[in-house]
């Protein structure tokens, strides 16, 4: 398996070092042939100037007569073509070759006979120079590069990092989580100057604050209204059931119990939004508990125990979520409808159309049915609430042959 990155070397970090090593690199190989340059041409020109100078001394002893110094000659061996053609033609040069094994630099000028006297010089010493600095460049060019490029990772990489943070809680907020705060460090103190990552998570952290302040308005302003709703539905509950018998007065109780019944959904959907619900734990028999269930529901409804198991939950709120799957499987889906155990995991599933394209995608949404469904769309809303207070996962989808499967799948004690 190809090993991963770390989580923190995103592409963000990896093409910032890779244009920090781009940049280093051109910036190095400028600077070192600047230098080299510079250098080699400085190192040349004394060369050259000390072999001139030496051309001179060795023209005016060979035009006086006197014996030339050792280095100087006519036409000796060694000399380059092209500088005895040149010094043949009337010119004085120089030229930098290799003469026995070692660098020389030669100089040349013209003399009686269309000949060259010319002298070498030995350029071995500020070869090695110019060697010893082009050794030094590339060495100090990749250590420069190796620190610049770790520093600036360094630096990137603490970028990255509070990038991710605010990736991370972004997508916390996603999943519901509203006290989620990226809580940067530069945000807390005003006076300090911000940069960019900071001001995302300043504004991330804004925008979570105001979403929970609003979604908690919205759940007191339910909670209060379900809960104000009780008393006159009370009152209007009892002046029902004081009415005489009759058509009118059977339509007046039937609405005021699914009166009663959305007002008491309500109140527990608003329980469930707080986040504060905990369930009282027992140890239950599944296949059991989902017989009484159906039996409770009055429903025809087939109970198919594959492998039955003892599991640590609420017996009420878990008797709330099959109750809930039971009812919405034979109010708006088709017979048969089968309740299903098999070890933690149960599955109620009927034969009807099958969920709503929405529901599948995103789950469950409150008031909202389609399809000519009655309803106020709060009994699957409530069971995946429940489901996740007990620590349960239930999953809705479609079977491939027609129909509705929502799927309960109930946590498991490893340690039994």
């Amino acid at each position: 398996m190809k090993p991963g990155l770390p989580g923190w070397a995103g592409p963000l970090a990896v093409k910032a070092a890779v244009f920090i090593t781009v940049m280093c690199c051109a910036l190095a190989a400028l600077l070192g042939v600047l230098v080299h340059v510079s250098v080699t041409n400085q190192t040349v020109d004394q060369a050259r100037h000390q072999a001139l100078s030496r051309l001179a001394d060795a023209t005016e002893a060979y035009e006086a007569g006197d014996t030339l110094l050792p280095g100087a000659g006519v036409d000796p061996e060694g000399l380059p073509p092209a500088l005895r053609t040149l010094a043949a033609s009337g010119q004085r040069g120089t030229i930098v070759s290799t003469h026995n094994g070692r660098p020389t630099m030669w100089a040349a000028g013209p003399v009686a006979g269309r000949r060259a006297l010319a002298v070498e010089v030995d350029y071995s010493q500020q070869a090695r120079t110019i060697a010893g600095l082009d050794n030094s460049i590339l060495w100090s060019s990749g250590l420069a590069i190796g620190v610049t490029v770790l520093v600036g990772v360094f630096a990137v990489t603490r970028v990255t990092r509070r990038l991710h943070a605010t990736a991370r809680v972004a997508r916390r907020i996603s999943t519901g989580d509203l006290d989620a705060r990226v809580d940067d460090p530069l945000t807390r103190d005003p006076s300090r100057p911000q940069d960019e990552v900071a001001a995302v998570a300043a504004a991330l952290d804004t925008m979570a604050s105001t979403l929970q302040s609003k979604l908690l308005s919205e759940q007191r302003f339910t909670a209060d209204v379900a809960h104000e709703l009780r008393t006159p539905l009370t009152g209007l509950h009892a002046a029902a059931e004081l009415l005489p018998p009759g058509r009118p007065t059977e339509l007046v109780r039937d609405r005021v119990a699914a009166l009663r019944t959305l007002t008491e959904d309500l109140l527990e959907i608003s329980r469930l939004d707080t986040g504060r619900e905990k369930p009282a734990v027992g140890t239950e028999e599944l296949g059991a508990l989902a017989r009484r269930v159906v039996r409770a529901s009055g429903t025809d409804t087939e109970v198919r125990i594959v492998r039955s198991a003892r599991v640590e939950t609420d017996r009420r709120r878990l008797e709330r979520v099959l109750g809930n799957l039971v009812a919405n499987a034979h109010k708006h889906g088709g017979p048969p409808v089968v309740l299903t155990v098999d070890g933690p995991v149960v599955t109620v599933r009927d034969h009807g159309s099958g969920y709503p394209g929405y529901l599948v995608a995103h789950g469950p949404q409150r008031f909202r049915t389609e399809g000519g469904a009655t309803g106020h769309g709060l009994g699957l809303t409530i069971a995946l609430g429940q489901a996740e207070v007990l620590g349960a996962r239930l999953v809705f989808a479609n079977a491939l042959d027609g129909g509705a499967v929502a799927t309960l799948i109930l946590p498991v004690d490893e340690e039994r």
